[in-house]
C-alpha cells in the first residue's frame, strides 16, 4: 500500500491497466486536480510502478506505462473492480468492465485455489498465519486477530 500510496494511485494504475497513458487522459478519467495527479504520478514511478516516457518535445510532454512491477498490481485491481461487480449485482446494474481470455474470448474470473489440490475455496475457508517474512507488529496484528476470535468463540458458546 505505500508504494500505491492512497485512493488516487489505485485509480491511476487502474487506468493505465486500461491502456490510459497520456496525462490529460488521466486526468479527465479521475477527475483528479492537476496538482495530485502530478504528485501522484510522481510517487508511483519514484516506487517503480510507472514510468515516464517522453512523446513530444515543444512543449515537452510526457505519457506513461507500468513497468513490470506495476503490471504486478493489474490482478488485485481486476478483483477489486469483480468484487464491486458482485456488489452492484446485487442492486441489478451491469458491470461496466468484462475481463476475458485474450486467446479464447473465454470470460475470466478471480477466485482462491489451495495450491496442493487445485480446488476453489471461499473466503471463509481460508486462514491468515504468519509468514516467515513477519515482524514483531505483524505477529501482534495476527495474535489480536486470534484473541478476538477465541472470545467470540466463547461468547457464543456459552
Amino acid at each position: 500500500m505505500a508504494a500505491i500510496g492512497d485512493r488516487w494511485g489505485l485509480l491511476i494504475l487502474r487506468d493505465l491497466v486500461l491502456g490510459l497513458r497520456r496525462y490529460e487522459d488521466l486526468r479527465r478519467s479521475s477527475g483528479i486536480t492537476n496538482a495530485t495527479l502530478s504528485d501522484r504520478l510522481k510517487h508511483l514511478e519514484a516506487n517503480g510502478l510507472l514510468e515516464r516516457q517522453r512523446y513530444q518535445f515543444s512543449p515537452e510532454r510526457f505519457e506513461y506505462t507500468l513497468t513490470p512491477k506495476g503490471r504486478q498490481i493489474a490482478p488485485a485491481l481486476m478483483l477489486l473492480a469483480q468484487i464491486g461487480d458482485s456488489w452492484n449485482d446485487s442492486n441489478g446494474n451491469e458491470s461496466p468492465l468484462k475481463f476475458v481470455n485474450r486467446k479464447s474470448g473465454a470470460d475470466v474470473g478471480w477466485t482462491l485455489v489451495d495450491l496442493s489440490t487445485g480446488k476453489k475455496l471461499r473466503p471463509q475457508d481460508v486462514e491468515v498465519q504468519a509468514g516467515r517474512g513477519a515482524d514483531d507488529l505483524m505477529r501482534w496484528r495476527l495474535s489480536q486477530a486470534d484473541r478476538a476470535r477465541k472470545n467470540l468463540s466463547d461468547t457464543h458458546s456459552r
